[in-house]
Order: structure tokens, then sequence, then C-alpha cells
């Protein structure tokens, strides 16, 4: 919850003045509900996507004060952040609803980024495994393999976020590989290959390029560091990766 319209449109210059030669990854900005159609005139045509970061699963009815997949994709999103810690946690979200909001995303041609990830307190008891798997398990339940093939994973271990504590490289890339086993115990090779999964907690340009260069991890789903430039270095340290 950052950045009215006018802030929003300023960084957006920024970024789109600083990040216009990029090519060879994708990045993806989701500022705020009120802020996504004038953004979108913004980022139309442009090498930056736009996205969500939140959505309901029903197309209209009696929900006050959500907002359905039909009205995101009239602005130009494709990229629709779903199970967020924070929405897990303070707006009680549980695994049966996040499925939903996933299956609704892919039904309307956007592209969800599903996030996982235990809190401190399941990781001192050693639940790390079985906390992520539940979650993937009923995220993806029900999604036939051309849907599983369609959706982003974002670990984001809850303990690390906002806190100024990150995972370390070799945590991260245990999880992350976890996942892709998991998904080629639920699916098979193809989906544990292909599937996108990016880590989430605490990123900063100091610590993403031991985290970025982990074999399993594709990418960062940044919070704190995308308000400010710093989205810009963490851009240029994965083109260096890349290339």
């Amino acid at each position: 919850m950052h950045k009215t319209i006018a802030e929003a449109k300023k960084f957006v210059s920024l970024l789109l003045n600083e990040l216009a030669d990029i090519e060879s990854f994708e990045i993806v900005i989701c500022p705020p509900f009120t802020a996504l159609s004038e953004i979108g005139d913004m980022l139309r045509g442009r090498n930056i996507k736009l996205g969500a970061q939140n959505v309901f699963f029903e197309k209209e009815g009696a929900f006050t004060g959500e907002i359905s997949p039909i009205m995101l994709k009239e602005v130009g999103v494709e990229y629709v952040i779903v199970g967020h810690s924070e929405r897990r946690r303070i707006f009680k979200e549980n695994d049966e609803f996040i499925n939903k909001k996933i299956k609704a995303v892919i039904e309307n041609d956007m592209t969800p980024i599903f996030c996982v990830g235990e809190t401190l307190e399941e990781r001192k008891k050693g639940l790390t495994f079985c906390v992520v798997e539940k979650q993937v398990r009923e995220g993806f339940n029900g999604l036939s393999k051309e849907d599983a093939l369609k959706v982003v994973i974002a670990y984001e271990p809850v303990w690390a976020i906002g806190t100024g504590v990150v995972a370390t490289p070799d945590q991260a890339q245990e999880v992350h590989s976890f996942i892709r086993q998991l998904l080629k115990d639920m699916y098979d090779e193809e989906v544990s290959e292909n599937v996108r999964i990016l880590y989430g907690g605490s990123i900063k340009p100091n610590n993403y390029f031991g985290l970025i260069v982990q074999k399993d991890i594709d990418g960062g789903l940044v919070g704190g560091a995308s308000l400010k430039e710093s989205f810009v270095e963490l851009a240029r340290i994965m083109e260096k990766v890349i290339k």
C-alpha cells in the first residue's frame, strides 16, 4: 500500500527511462489498484509488464470492495499476485480461497504469481517443507498440466519479509529445489523445469546476486526495494547474471 497515482507515474517514468533497453527477462510492476489504469496506459507497448497485487475470483456481484479479474484485464494487467503472506496473515485467506483465485486468473488469460512460504515459528519447528508442500498442492488443486505451466511460484519465507532478514542462498535454494521436485511428483519433468520460481523476502542489491545465481531461483518478488531506485539496481544485477 504505497504510492498515489502521481507518485506511481513519476516512479514508472524513471523505470521506463532506466530500463528501456532490457529485453532478456521480464520486468513486472504491481501498483495499487487506484493507479493500475494510468500506469497501464504508460506501459502499453513497452518492455515493463503490468501486474496487480490481488484479485477476487468472481466476475461480478455483491462483493463490496473487491476487484474482479475482468476489471484487471481491461486495464492491461498481465500478472496477478495471489496468496501473498500478508493476505494470508492479515486477511485470513486460506489455501482453498487462494486456489479459486489462481483458477480465476488463469481463466482470464493472466498469469498468477502464487506465493508460498513458512513463518519463523514453522521453520523453528522444522515444518518448512510440510507447510510449503501443503500450500503448493492445495494451490494447484484441480489445475491441468497446461494450466500448471502458466503459474509463477514465489517462495517468500514469512520470517524474511520486511524484517531485513534474508534467507541465505543455501536456505532459499533448498526450498526452491524442493518445490521443483514436488512439481515433478505432481505433474512431470516439463512442469518442474518450466515453472518459474521466484524468491521473495528482503531482497536488496547487496544480497540479490548470491540468490539469483542459485540453480533453481529464476527471479525475485521484490518488496520494499521495488519502491525506490534500488529496483533498477536489481534489474541490472539480473541482466549481468543472464548474460
